[in-house]
């Protein structure tokens, strides 16, 4: 993670890192954000297209293809051996963006790359200036060598001697109300931990209790990064299910689970 002191120094300096601007919501309004106004020097990253391979049996947002991924990421001026530092909204309620663009990067094995705690609202509530100006970055030249983090699948997300962790809603969790996807409730054995209790009131990380190996999921493997994310920054190294929630359901042969195991 990096605080807005630290970027804000490092955006004036005469190697600034790469900047993205991830951020994303369900109702895909993150462009919209980006045009109102974003951080000097960040390009837009559109989470769906650029980051994720094709919604489907996989689930919502899926791994993408490495070559895909490679060339997405040139576009966006990322380069070898050169920091990246993401962002998205922040606030109290964190979508698990920018954790999410973060693994993803992780995971195409590039290391160096942050994530601005709290998100554009805590550069903001700083005072730090903002711009509508449209970045043309020159083209970047990473490669992507794809398993860098740690994947889980259905068998190890299902498997009961491991430890999964549910990112989303108690509501969600519980099977109460789905406003995503067909099905209702959770992968049996599941613990409810949403991602709102990794910040505090301000969308800043915080600490949170989890048991060492635990996995995360949620939806659709955006939320959960989050949970990775604050575990990461904790020394705890948390395998994610990518596909989630979306892909569990795929198979009407996997259990689902409605009540608190």
């Amino acid at each position: 993670m990096l605080n807005v002191a630290a970027l804000a120094e490092l955006v004036r300096s005469a190697q600034p890192p790469t900047l993205l601007d991830v951020r994303w919501t369900l109702a895909k309004d993150g462009r919209a954000a980006y045009a109102a106004g974003h951080l000097p020097g960040a390009v837009f990253v559109d989470l769906d297209e650029d980051l994720c391979g094709p919604p489907g049996a996989g689930g919502r947002h899926p791994l993408p293809d490495p070559a895909a991924l490679e060339a997405a990421l040139r576009r966006l001026g990322v380069r070898a051996e050169h920091p990246v530092v993401v962002y998205d909204a922040g606030g109290s309620n964190p979508t698990g963006a920018a954790a999410r663009a973060w693994w993803t990067l992780r995971w195409a094995g590039i290391d160096d790359v942050r994530v601005l705690d709290g998100g554009y609202a805590a550069w903001v509530r700083s005072g730090l200036p903002v711009t509508t100006e449209v970045l043309e970055p020159d083209e970047g030249d990473v490669t992507v060598t794809a398993g860098g983090m740690t994947v889980w699948t259905e068998a190890e997300a299902s498997d009961p001697r491991n430890t999964l962790l549910d990112a989303r809603v108690e509501q969600r969790y519980r099977g109460e109300v789905e406003p995503v996807d067909p099905v209702a409730g959770h992968i049996p054995g599941a613990i409810n931990l949403p991602a709102a209790r990794t910040v505090d009131e301000d969308g800043l990380l915080k600490a949170v209790a989890a048991p060492a190996g635990a996995g995360a999921y949620c939806g659709s493997g955006v939320t959960a990064a989050q949970l990775v994310l604050a575990l990461h920054e904790q020394h705890q190294e948390a395998p994610l299910y990518v596909g989630s929630w979306s892909h569990w359901i795929t198979d009407p042969e996997r259990p689902i689970a409605k009540e608190n195991p």
